[in-house]
């Protein structure tokens, strides 16, 4: 069991520190309680076009990675369904950079039609790259769409279609800001050679003084139960067939969870898992 701290700010920000003297290093990690889920179902991308857009400076920084830099640090993120992480791996004894760095594109982010556009054009390239020009790169895009029908899981996150992010004008792009990346919506938490009490004093320096915000939802309508199998044949240009199957298994805090994961594992995790053996075996005899 992994010991720590919590503490919540005013602003509802959530605050958690692991004390682990075993390395000099400190991890700080932010996560926000948005992903593709919370998205317009016409206005697709937008929380993968924020992972990008919380690098391009902010209120009063102009450059996010140059200060983590200087301290010896690295930094990246990631984004799904779910939610959007960002975290910053650096000396324990500069870990007040982060937080203020951190801080800072929570306040307010560089809005400038520059910033914007050089963002979408990262990510437009982005989307051709790995789904329209990769082989197999739309996968994503026909699976999801095939598992869901109505729940917003049906689109993967980069998006349903590159227009979304060329179409995304500054007003959306802010509106969908303040409206998920306040400080009631995300957790910070710090592990490292640390101390409890000065990570809490930071934290309430930097992010307390931030307008907590009020968080506002799309409904979200329950996947009804699938009773049929849903298949679809695709033609393209593509070096293989591959075959791609999904099945419907309960949330990572369902106890069934564990054992689906486990399975999967078994069934087509590697070169020795039972599909691959399977098709392995299927293929060397029809070798002459």
């Amino acid at each position: 069991m992994i010991r720590f701290e919590k503490r919540i700010l005013d602003n509802g920000l959530k605050v958690i520190v692991h004390e682990d003297p075993s390395s000099p290093m400190a991890a700080v990690n932010i996560a926000y309680n948005v992903g593709s889920k919370d998205e317009d179902p016409d206005k697709t991308g937008f929380a993968h076009l924020f992972e990008h857009l919380m690098f391009g400076g902010s209120a009063n920084i102009r450059d996010f990675d140059g200060p983590i830099q200087s301290a010896g640090g690295e930094n990246n993120a990631f984004t799904n369904n779910d939610m959007t992480n960002f975290y910053e791996i650096l000396p324990a004894g500069n870990v007040e950079t982060a937080l203020w760095l951190e801080s800072d594109r929570m306040l307010k982010l560089n809005f400038s039609k520059k910033n914007l556009s050089t963002q979408k054009k990262v990510v437009i390239e982005e989307f051709k790259e790995t789904c329209l020009n990769e082989p197999y790169g739309d996968m994503w895009h026909h699976l999801s769409a095939l598992a869901y029908t109505v729940h917003p899981y049906r689109w993967p996150t980069i998006g349903i279609d590159i227009s979304h992010i060329a179409n995304a004008t500054s007003e959306d792009v802010e509106s969908f800001f303040y409206n998920f990346y306040r400080p009631g919506n995300a957790v910070l938490s710090v592990a490292g050679t640390v101390k409890a009490h000065e990570i809490f004093r930071m934290a309430e320096r930097w992010f307390g003084d931030i307008p907590s915000g009020t968080v506002k939802r799309n409904v979200i309508v329950p996947e009804p139960p699938q009773t049929a199998k849903r298949q679809r044949i695709l033609h393209a240009k593509v070096p293989n067939d591959a075959i791609y199957m999904a099945f419907h298994m309960g949330g990572r805090l369902d106890k069934s969870y564990f054992a689906a994961d486990i399975l999967s594992d078994a069934l087509a995790n590697g070169r020795s898992s039972s599909f691959s053996c399977t098709f392995s075996k299927k293929n060397s005899s029809s070798v002459p």
